[in-house]
């Protein structure tokens, strides 16, 4: 994360511990480059859980098979998740991101757990919060939680019809209420930052920062807000067809602490486009690869 030329406006009535450490978040990123966290779900997945291990006690009676909802251990097996942070804070981590990334509405309806995701957003904030707290407590330095808020699995920009430009799977309102239910779980669960993350349609991360911020109205505070987009070929464009400049003049109104990339690309593809947005952009940058594309075998080169 590059030098900030702003910082995070927090105001209003939150927990004393999470103003103080939001207070010096700016001078940290003025000093140094800040370290996230990494992949959840592959570690997760060195576990090789069952279906009874995703179900646990409590939904071992649950009408649909939810094996590789993966935010669903929040609940069903939250040691593991609390072991997966605690690795990354004893490898330096600055800030880790919550088990959330489809704990919407939208998305947890493929399992039938819709109902579920303030409760599910909720723990993956605690935990997350318990791990980075044990740490800071050890050796006094701050340790934030940034509340993962993922895409959804469906975008309010492009149709999943083809014989059908103009059909829609989701309008912005449903957009706006699940990403609201979402963001209050993770406030009240003790996230530091809101991290709206993986965004491959601006549409739905405007339904999101809509949500959020009439979310900071009720409240009467705010958290600051990381925003970080997904480009997913060498042209530089997010799915939707939008270019880096446009992405950021689309979002920028949103006043982030931080705007970066994510995923879809390996390190070396992307350091071109992370490049490119810090000279749109005049806040903090974040750059949060994964291991590239996949190969023609279905593998990761990197």
């Amino acid at each position: 994360m590059t030098t900030p030329h702003a910082t995070p406006r927090v105001s209003g009535t939150t927990s004393s511990a999470r103003e103080t450490r939001l207070d010096r978040l700016p001078a940290l990123l003025g000093e140094r480059i800040l370290v996230l966290d990494g992949a959840m779900g592959t570690l997760l997945q060195r576990h090789a859980f069952t279906e009874a291990d995703f179900r646990g006690v409590r939904f071992a009676d649950h009408d649909r098979d939810v094996r590789g909802d993966n935010d669903l251990l929040c609940l069903t097996q939250p040691d593991a998740v609390r072991e997966v942070h605690r690795a990354y804070l004893a490898a330096g981590a600055d800030i880790i991101s919550t088990n959330s990334f489809t704990a919407t509405r939208i998305a947890q309806a493929d399992y039938n757990l819709g109902h579920l995701a303030r409760e599910i957003n909720e723990a993956a904030a605690r935990l997350a919060r318990e791990a980075a707290d044990e740490s800071e407590a050890r050796d006094g330095r701050p340790r934030y939680v940034a509340g993962a808020l993922g895409p959804t699995n469906r975008t309010a920009s492009l149709s999943p019809d083809v014989n059908d430009p103009a059909a829609r799977n989701v309008s912005f309102e449903e957009l706006a209420e699940a990403y609201r239910e979402a963001a209050e779980g993770q406030v009240t669960g003790g996230a530091d930052l809101l991290l709206l993350e993986t965004i491959f349609d601006t549409l739905n991360a405007k339904a999101a920062i809509f949500a959020i911020h009439g979310l900071f109205e009720d409240l009467g505070f705010r958290l600051p807000l990381v925003i970080s987009g997904t480009i997913v070929d060498a042209s530089g464009r997010t799915l939707s067809g939008q270019t880096l400049e446009a992405f950021w003049t689309s979002i920028r109104h949103a006043d982030p602490l931080l705007v970066g990339l994510n995923c879809a690309l390996g390190p070396r593809q992307l350091r071109e486009h992370v490049e490119e947005l810090s000279r749109l952009a005049d806040v903090a940058l974040s750059a949060y690869p994964n291991a590239g594309l996949p190969n023609e075998l279905g593998g990761y080169d990197e």
